[in-house]
């Protein structure tokens, strides 16, 4: 079974705008509600049996059930019947924010990632159709449910042979896209050894410097637009919060940072596929790029965006050209200066 996920651009109408910016506000509510139930349970089994907590806090029964998403989809529905405002989105769609949280909450519990957080107002920027019609898509638009047939700018053709399964709208600085994940009942072989060996070895002074002798310079992504950002948050630092100019600024901000981040995926995969181009075999050192993004560095390494280049992008374009793509440990590599030559111990 192959599954893949492509992105493109939506062109909704002002109605169809108004509808979903909607159903991401009553996402958010259900969001911050379910997760108060489970802040509230955990806190209601903190405090000693003979003793009392110095904060305010729900006192829950004993026996009461922790509140998983089982529960509270059990819950979600009954509560319908007293809010209306549930009954104006597509119940799939609720059910997959309890299964978001869920999630979140159990990468929290394993210690994986921190606790989820409350969202405020347009914090919620994406909603899922886990299921979608058939014959969904047409030359024009796509079908959704709830929202109806919406215009989307098809930067390329879906083959005949993918199925779409769910729908993803995202809404960025730039306006709203919607991924699509397609299946296909195929089965691919996975990238078997081959070809020339090319070994690759990412840092800071050169993005990465090759077992061929071929050096990358890091290109500064976050620098060259630094300063337009730097006047903007000036800006921003005088408006009202909350106030008509204030949003407008964090729309500006925003579009900047957008504008950084789809430069520098653009570029991760120009820079894949060129080395797709002349090897048959490619290996990376496996390491921790989360380790290297805390120290004096940090703004530098996330500026570089080496975790999303070779976790991410270098996997896939690998994986597309029939190109093996591979991990070894970093203990003994890069024993050679690729500049100069000098051994190293």
């Amino acid at each position: 079974m192959l599954n893949m996920t492509w992105e493109f651009k939506l062109e909704p109408t002002a109605e169809q705008v108004s509808d979903i910016e909607h159903i991401l506000d009553v996402c958010r509510n259900v969001w911050n509600f379910a997760l108060r139930e489970r802040k509230d349970w955990l806190n209601s089994r903190k405090s000693p049996v003979n003793a009392c907590s110095i904060r305010q806090e729900f006192i829950l029964p004993a026996d009461a059930p922790f509140p998983n998403y089982h529960v509270q989809a059990k819950r979600l529905t009954a509560a319908k019947t007293e809010f209306s405002q549930l009954k104006t989105v597509n119940a799939q769609v609720l059910q997959q924010v309890l299964r978001k949280l869920e999630t979140s909450w159990e990468s929290w519990r394993l210690k994986r990632s921190g606790l989820p957080r409350f969202k405020k107002p347009n914090r919620m920027r994406s909603l899922v159709f886990p299921q979608m019609l058939k014959n969904c898509v047409s030359d024009e638009g796509i079908k959704l449910p709830q929202l109806g047939w919406v215009r989307v700018r098809w930067s390329r053709k879906i083959p005949d042979l993918f199925q779409v399964k769910q729908a993803r709208i995202v809404r960025k600085a730039s306006g709203y896209f919607v991924m699509l994940s397609l299946q296909a009942d195929v089965d691919i072989p996975a990238v078997a050894p081959h070809g020339h060996p090319v070994g690759i070895d990412v840092g800071l002074e050169y993005f990465l410097s090759t077992s061929d002798g071929e050096q990358v310079k890091r290109p500064r992504f976050f620098n060259n637009l630094h300063r337009k950002l730097k006047l903007l948050q000036r800006r921003l630092k005088k408006k009202q919060k909350g106030s008509a100019n204030w949003l407008k600024l964090q729309k500006k901000i925003a579009r900047v940072h957008q504008r950084i981040a789809d430069t520098r995926k653009d570029w991760h995969f120009k820079l894949a596929h060129h080395l797709c181009d002349g090897a048959g075999m490619i290996f990376v050192e496996d390491l921790d790029f989360r380790i290297m993004a805390k120290g004096m560095l940090g703004k530098h390494t996330l500026d570089a965006g080496l975790g999303q280049f070779v976790n991410q992008i270098l996997p896939w374009v690998c994986w597309k050209r029939d190109v093996y793509y591979g991990k070894v440990d970093a203990r003994g590599t890069s024993q050679e200066c690729p500049d100069c030559g000098a051994g190293g111990s």
